[in-house]
């Protein structure tokens, strides 16, 4: 065990962006993130947070908070455990409060130095509240479905993310989320420049909102441990 704890550590990331426009139309939106990983020979644990805030000539077109937790645990070979949770809010979606839990087993499709692509499976509970009263909050078991890839170019690091979780009460009800990025490395190794976009697509939406939401983004990360 006292081996074990010396080969795990911390590594830390914040991110954030910010972006503006006057003229014909004003606009300002801010972004930032956290992360913190503990990361050890057989398992990792996450922590991270998000916000995403866009004003339009005075008009909100996003205000998002979400924060979570996610174990991995590799128990044998290719094949790992995990848990995770993630709750939040999207005003602009009228979700005044959700809540993702999930358990499941994962497995290494790909496992090498440079490149790992990892396939999850497993069991979720989902609630969605909305502000709107004649909206019907979602309160489900479901399932869980997600993929996580990563491949180390030579100067850059490409990164894409899968979820996927349906109810059981009915299985055309779903969220999927996405966000696929490209990390370039800036003059320190601390230092990195992120582009990518991310997409949140909600089958049964709130009323008067749409199913889909597409974000681009280019954030200024720092890294350290």
């Amino acid at each position: 065990p006292a081996l074990v704890a010396l080969e795990r550590g911390w590594a830390y990331e914040a991110a954030a962006d910010a972006t503006g426009k006057n003229g014909n139309k004003s606009q300002l939106g801010t972004a930032g993130s956290l992360r913190a990983t503990l990361k050890g020979v057989a398992d990792t644990l996450q922590f991270y947070l998000a916000y995403d805030r866009q004003v339009t000539d005075s008009v909100k077109s996003a205000d998002q908070f979400k924060a979570g937790v996610d174990y991995t645990s590799n128990f044998a070979g290719r094949n790992s455990w995990y848990a995770r949770n993630e709750g939040g809010f999207d005003r602009i979606k009228d979700i005044e409060l959700y809540d993702v839990a999930a358990v499941g087993l994962g497995y290494d499709l790909i496992k090498k130095q440079k490149q790992t692509l990892t396939g999850r499976v497993g069991f979720s509970f989902r609630y969605a509240g909305y502000q709107n009263p004649t909206t019907v909050d979602v309160k489900s078991a479901g399932l869980d479905f997600g993929f996580s890839h990563r491949l180390q170019l030579d100067n850059s690091v490409w990164v894409n993310r899968l979820s996927y979780v349906p109810t059981f009460e009915d299985f055309a009800n779903f969220v999927l989320t996405h966000e696929s990025s490209l990390e370039l490395p800036l003059l320190s190794s601390q230092w990195k420049l992120r582009l990518g976009v991310a997409t949140d697509y909600n089958s049964q939406p709130g009323k008067g909102v749409s199913r889909l939401d597409t974000t681009y983004f280019t954030r200024l990360a720092l890294s350290w441990k």
